[in-house]
């Protein structure tokens, strides 16, 4: 359902996301520039709200900032360049917007002696990153791990669905989340593993057979 609900919001938004990238191009403000904006926003809602317990108000905030991932990712298109660093600065303000959020959040559990939440956040957290560094280890070691259950933008809106429930006091509603996110977090890493292992070993096994074939 998660990955659904992306797809739709992705296609839905891409339509309003390609003016404003363009005026902002326009105006001469770069990819970069708004990936940090982005990732700043998202410590102000995460660090600012959600460790506070203010769950709604931080939703809000760190939706509307991680809105720029789309909007750096379409300016970047636009402008017709292809700048290596800016996929490594995307990719580092996303792991540091990540922990902020689910870091805040195990926070404000800690804050109420509710140590289940804790530890469901801090899982999600750990796994989260796991997820995203698999993928990224892979690609670096020339193979592919694009499975899996959930990915960033799934595990978000889920989370954010905990925090709807938190607003709506919903008892356990956000810690039960975060226990079913975590969970799919540790399949999705579990799933890229063994994408990557069989990977491996058919590039062993072609190793094998093109040093067979020369002897």
């Amino acid at each position: 359902m998660a990955k659904i609900l992306s797809v739709v919001s992705k296609a839905s938004l891409g339509r309003v996301v390609q003016p404003v990238a363009a005026a902002l191009l326009r105006a001469g403000v770069s990819p970069n520039a708004v990936t940090v904006a982005g990732t700043v926003g998202v410590l102000v809602g995460a660090l600012g709200f959600a460790a506070r317990g203010h769950l709604v108000i931080a939703l809000v905030i760190i939706t509307v900032s991680c809105l720029t991932d789309m909007l750096d990712g379409t300016m970047a298109r636009l402008r017709g360049v292809t700048n290596k660093f800016g996929a490594l600065l995307d990719s580092s303000m996303d792991r540091i917007a990540d922990g902020a959020i689910f870091g805040s959040v195990a926070y404000y559990f800690a804050t109420r002696d509710d140590l289940r939440g804790v530890a469901a956040a801090l899982l999600c957290l750990v796994a989260g990153q796991a997820v995203s560094y698999v993928k990224a280890r892979a690609e670096g070691l020339g193979m592919t791990a694009n499975v899996g259950l959930i990915e960033r933008s799934e595990r978000l809106i889920i989370l954010g669905i905990g925090g709807l429930l938190w607003g709506f006091d919903v008892r356990y509603g956000l810690e039960v989340v975060l226990w079913i996110l975590g969970v799919l977090s540790i399949v999705t890493v579990a799933q890229r593993m063994v994408t990557v292992h069989r990977q491996a070993n058919e590039q062993a096994d072609r190793q094998t057979d093109q040093q067979a074939g020369v002897s």
